[in-house]
C-alpha cells in the first residue's frame, strides 16, 4: 500500500512537471528569436572560436549592454543545446561560448543555410496572435479562421496591405526554400530531368525556382505568385516572373511545381487548384510536382514525425482551412484534382515529394 502511494505521488509530481514545462515551452521560441535578433550566433562566428560573455555583449549593437541578462538568456539556450559552454577552457580563462549543429542553423551573415528569418517569421507578434484564438474557433466552428479573428482580415490580405509583414513573410519562405531546394535536387535527382518548362506556383519571390534552374540550367523557369509578391522578386538567371492567381489559372508549362501551398487550403480549394494545375500540363507528358509534409497518423519515429502535427496547428493560425494531410487525404484530394496517380519520394527535408500524373 505505502508502495502503491508513492508510486501515486510521483506519477502525480511527474505531470505537474510536465504541465510547467508545456505551459512554458515559449520561452524557449522566446529566447531563440532574442538570439537571432541579437545576432549572437554571428558573432561567435565571426571570431571562429568560442568566446566570453563580456566579447559577445562588446559586439552587440548597443552601447550598453546588460550583461547580466544575456547571461539568463545564454544559461537557457545552453541547456536546450543552442549553444555550448566550456566553464574551463584550455587557457584556463573565463567561460566561453561556442556553437553546435542547431546554433548553426540560426547564423545570418554566411553562405550556410539558415532559418533565421523563418524564427523572426513564425514569432512575430502578427503571426503569434492567431494562435491566441484557437478556443474561439473551437467555439464558434463554421471555418472561423483564426488569423482573421486576430487581425480582422485573412493572411493574404493582410500582406498585401502591409509591406512590413509582406517582406516578413516572403523572407521566411525564401528561407526554406533554400534549405529545401537542395534536400528536392538531391533527392529527386531524375525528376527533372526530362522537364523542358517548369512552373512554381505560388514561387514567392522564385528562390525556389531560381535553385532549380541552377541545377537544371536546360528547364524554363516560371515563377508564379500573386502580383504584390511578385512585385519584390528580383530577377533570377533562367527564370521569368508571373503574377496572378491560382485559382482563377495557371501558366502552362510540360510540369507543375508546388512547395507548401495545399496545406494553406482546404480540401475544396485544393481540389480548384489542382484541376487548373491539371489543364496547365500535357495530358500524357505532363507531371505534378507537390512538396508538402505527409502525416503520420499514428505517429512515426522519424527526425521530423512530431513536426508534421506541429505544423498541422500552424495551418489552424494561420491559412483558411488548411491542413496537414495523411498519405490517404492527400490521395483523396489528388484523385478528385485529375491525378488519379501518384507516389510519395521520401527526401532529407521536412517534406515529402509526392510525384502525381493526370494518367
Amino acid at each position: 500500500m505505502e508502495l502503491a502511494v508513492e508510486s501515486s505521488e510521483s506519477s502525480m509530481l511527474k505531470g505537474q512537471a510536465e504541465i510547467w514545462k508545456q505551459m512554458f515551452s515559449f520561452a524557449d521560441s522566446m529566447a531563440l528569436k532574442c538570439a537571432v535578433e541579437l545576432r549572437i550566433a554571428d558573432i561567435i562566428h565571426s571570431h571562429g572560436r568560442p568566446i566570453t560573455l563580456s566579447q559577445i555583449a562588446s559586439s552587440l549593437d548597443s552601447p550598453s549592454p546588460d550583461v547580466s541578462y544575456l547571461y539568463r538568456i545564454m544559461r537557457l539556450l545552453v541547456r536546450k543545446k543552442i549553444f555550448s559552454v566550456d566553464h574551463h577552457p584550455s587557457d584556463g580563462g573565463e567561460t566561453v561560448y561556442g556553437l553546435t549543429r542547431s546554433s548553426r542553423w540560426l547564423l545570418h551573415d554566411s553562405d550556410d543555410l539558415s532559418l533565421a528569418p523563418l524564427i523572426m517569421m513564425q514569432n512575430h507578434p502578427w503571426n503569434m496572435a492567431p494562435w491566441h484564438c484557437f478556443s474561439q474557433c473551437v467555439k464558434e466552428g463554421g471555418g472561423t479562421v483564426a488569423f482573421k479573428k486576430a487581425h480582422g482580415c485573412e493572411i493574404w490580405d493582410f500582406a498585401s496591405r502591409n509591406p512590413e509583414y509582406n517582406k516578413i513573410f516572403n523572407d521566411g519562405l525564401a528561407c526554406t526554400s533554400k534549405i529545401i531546394s537542395g534536400a528536392i535536387i538531391s533527392g529527386y535527382k531524375d525528376g527533372f530531368g526530362s522537364i523542358g518548362s517548369l512552373v512554381d506556383v505560388g514561387g514567392g519571390i522564385g528562390e525556389m525556382m531560381s535553385e532549380i534552374v541552377k541545377s537544371y540550367p536546360h528547364i524554363e523557369g516560371i515563377n508564379f505568385d500573386l502580383p504584390h509578391v511578385i512585385a519584390t522578386a528580383p530577377k533570377y538567371d533562367g527564370v521569368s516572373h508571373m503574377g496572378g492567381d491560382m485559382f482563377q489559372d495557371i501558366p502552362s508549362a510540360d510540369a507543375v511545381f508546388m512547395k507548401w501551398i495545399m496545406h494553406d487550403w482546404s480540401d475544396e480549394d485544393c481540389v480548384k487548384i489542382l484541376r487548373n494545375c491539371r489543364k496547365a500540363i500535357p495530358a500524357k507528358t505532363g507531371k505534378l510536382i507537390v512538396v508538402e509534409i505527409v502525416v503520420q497518423p499514428e505517429g512515426g519515429d522519424g527526425v521530423f514525425d512530431d513536426m508534421g502535427l506541429v505544423f498541422d496547428l500552424l495551418m489552424l493560425a494561420h491559412a483558411s482551412g488548411g491542413k496537414e494531410r495523411t498519405e490517404l487525404e492527400w490521395s483523396k484530394i489528388l484523385e478528385q484534382g485529375g491525378f488519379p496517380r501518384f507516389k510519395i519520394i521520401n527526401i532529407p527535408a521536412l517534406p515529402s515529394i509526392i510525384e502525381a500524373y493526370p494518367e
